[in-house]
């Protein structure tokens, strides 16, 4: 019948004819993948009752039944045992995925006395260098978040307002959130005019968390800006440092601190959007200049910075174009130019002082400005501008003689341009004369009977 568990070296009577189990051949489903035993290859061979009888007839070894019945028996016996082995060793590689070499190694020797304890392996640390830095393990972009954010938000403070509207029978009291920023350590706070307009109680709120009272020192309606002063020690003031907002670039990195929601203190960060849009104003008139950020602002940021990569301030976050009063990405910030123009003298003064040329009211056409109205003794008037004509007429109606006034805009001078910078709006203009300190002069081109002329205007003290 066969030979179990030799190898084939050692049996060469018996022809390889019959089918074998290969042990190689048994499929694995450990990690390791397809299970090889040949470097220890050993077969079960099943030798056919034939061959047995046919071994018997020939070899002087195997002679009368009874030798046939042994040889008979011990081959089953030994082909049972093989399949058995092939079947055990099968089972034990698909319960653990382990090495064939494993299978056939000698059992380890006993070890008397308590298991050895595991020994802890080190975790992975930063090199000495680098765990000196505590900042080694951020990206560069990362560093520079953190970096504007320890040093600017403790000059970014939260503000809180109570207002009180009277109705016809009680009043009623009402409360109000923004931001601002500490300009100095005299105890100076930006803001802006929104966030604290006609509150009867203003209180501002430290880094630290002290809160104190402030009093309002200026505002300026125009530029939305106002300034307010806390009484606070001077080693809990962190000014924020001005910038300059004349050199930002669309796509720069920007930053916003303030308050949203009362969560004081928060950053987000963004970029440059746009530069030079234009708001409508407080009085009527429109904001110029204005910064365009797509950093997240919500109700509570009012009057906070915007910071640019090296922690200076350029601009103050104003208003965001929403439906909902919610974030869109799309927020305004006051450049800091204006800022810079306007605070000196809202502290000295506690308002700004712009100057007058006496043109009260113009009309905006295509070709420039159309005077329609002078100031009387105004500076345009001294200097010699013209308004429009009052041409009185006369006709007969009948018995009766009647007359009428008629304008005649054809009279007025037209103005394109001041120090040699051609303007298109009343904005423009506006913003130009304001540039410039009472007393100072421009020169204004003007266009007058198809003639283009410059005429030089001495500008006065404007009156609010």
């Amino acid at each position: 019948m066969g030979h179990l568990l030799r190898p084939t070296s050692t049996l060469p009577s018996f022809r390889r004819t019959s089918p074998r189990l290969k042990l190689s051949q048994v499929p694995a489903t450990g990690k390791t993948g397809k299970l090889s035993l040949e470097p220890f290859c050993v077969f079960a061979y099943f030798v056919p009752l034939e061959e047995v009888v046919r071994s018997v007839r020939y070899s002087p070894r195997f002679f009368g039944i009874r030798a046939m019945k042994s040889v008979v028996f011990g081959s089953m016996l030994a082909g049972a045992l093989g399949a058995a082995g092939a079947l055990l060793i099968r089972d034990a590689w698909q319960q653990a995925p382990v090495q064939a070499q494993d299978l056939f190694a000698p059992p380890a020797p006993a070890v008397s006395g308590p298991a050895p304890r595991a020994v802890p392996q080190p975790l992975p640390t930063l090199p000495r260098e680098a765990a000196a830095d505590p900042l080694a393990e951020f990206t560069p972009e990362e560093r520079v978040n953190i970096a504007v954010y320890e040093n600017c938000n403790r000059g970014v403070v939260n503000i809180s307002t109570k207002v009180v509207t009277e109705s016809l029978f009680f009043d009623i009291p009402s409360e109000g959130a923004g931001s601002g920023s500490v300009i100095d350590q005299a105890g100076h706070i930006l803001t802006n005019l929104h966030v604290i307009d006609d509150a009867q109680e203003i209180q501002v709120t430290l880094f630290d968390g002290e809160t104190y009272t402030a009093t309002l020192i200026g505002k300026d309606p125009t530029n939305d800006v106002a300034v307010i002063k806390i009484e606070a020690p001077a080693e809990s003031l962190f000014p924020i440092y001005f910038g300059d907002s004349t050199k930002l670039k669309v796509g720069q990195a920007v930053f916003a601190i303030g308050n949203p929601f009362g969560l004081e203190r928060t950053l987000t960060t963004g970029i440059v959007s746009s530069l030079n849009r234009s708001l409508p104003g407080r009085s009527g008139r429109a904001m110029k200049s204005m910064i365009q950020i797509d950093a997240a602002i919500n109700p509570g940021n009012s009057g906070g910075p915007l910071i640019d990569s090296r922690g200076r301030l350029i601009g103050m976050n104003t208003a965001i174009a929403s439906k909902t009063g919610q974030n869109t990405g799309v927020g305004f910030a006051i450049p800091v130019a204006t800022i810079a123009r306007v605070v000196p003298q809202l502290i000295e003064r506690g308002a700004v002082v712009r100057p007058d040329i006496g043109i009260a009211r113009v009309y905006q056409t295509e070709a420039g400005l159309l005077i329609a109205a002078l100031t009387g003794g105004g500076p345009a008037e001294k200097a010699g501008l013209r308004g429009p004509q009052m041409i009185r007429q006369r006709r007969r109606q009948g018995p009766f003689t009647v007359e009428s006034q008629k304008l005649d805009l054809s009279a007025a001078d037209m103005i394109i341009g001041v120090n040699g910078e051609r303007i298109k709006t009343a904005d423009d203009f506006l913003a130009i004369i304001e540039s410039h300190p009472p007393g100072s002069e421009v020169t204004l081109t003007i266009v007058r009977e198809k003639q283009e002329y410059d005429v030089r205007v001495r500008l006065g003290l404007a009156r609010d």
